[in-house]
């Protein structure tokens, strides 16, 4: 019985560093090429160094952290190339996964988004990187969740954590002063029930800004 306990409790203790710091990462509050040690991470969410080695693993095989030869572990600071092969991953899922939404884009799915796109303003307001990335990414999380796709939601979700860090890069550099213009495009042919329009809408907001990045 001891043991199945030891087992669940590194069990529970790897799943929390891994979910809190892929947050991080997803959300932009680490910059590329931020260099990180088991050691740190272990004290950072008070475990041992086996759940925290566990989760740089597992997030290292989902490309969100780069581990070189001599074990050094940092944030992947993407090249030109990547980031256009990134951009047109979201450009295929989200597209798909917004088409998908439409018909059951009812009303409060819409006024749901329109709250959220107001939190985006704030963040703009307040100048705040961070929480302008996690808004931005809720607003489209919360759209495709409407495509019952999870598999397709799960792979954009992949391409979102390996951009975070990229991404806190060129919003922490932008002078921004309302909501993504896209985004009231996405709004407006939601409530029309404009596919086409909403296809082109979305993948405008998912690599304009990345294309600035990779020019």
């Amino acid at each position: 019985m001891k043991t199945v306990t030891a087992s669940t409790d590194t069990s529970a203790a790897h799943d929390r560093v891994y979910r809190g710091l892929r947050t991080r990462i997803m959300h932009g509050e680490i910059l590329p090429g931020h260099p990180m040690t088991l050691r740190g991470i272990g004290q950072s969410y008070s475990v041992s160094m086996t759940p925290a080695r566990e989760a740089v693993r597992r997030l290292v095989a989902e490309g969100a952290l780069a581990m070189s030869n001599s074990g050094r572990v940092a944030t992947p600071e993407l090249s030109h190339e990547r980031i256009e092969e990134l951009a047109a991953l979201r450009s295929l899922l989200e597209v798909e996964l917004a088409s998908r939404a439409l018909p059951r884009a009812h009303m409060a799915l819409i006024e749901r988004l329109q709250r959220i796109n107001a939190m985006i303003g704030a963040a703009i307001d307040e100048h705040d990187a961070v929480a302008y990335i996690r808004t931005n990414l809720e607003f489209h999380r919360t759209l495709y969740l409407r495509a019952q796709a999870p598999a397709m939601l799960a792979m954009a979700e992949t391409v979102w954590l390996q951009l975070g860090p990229t991404m806190r890069k060129l919003y922490g550099g932008l002078q921004r002063k309302e909501p993504p213009h896209f985004h009231k495009l996405i709004l407006a042919a939601l409530k029309s029930g404009d596919e086409p329009g909403l296809r082109l809408a979305v993948r405008s907001d998912v690599t304009q800004g990345l294309k600035m990045l990779s020019t």
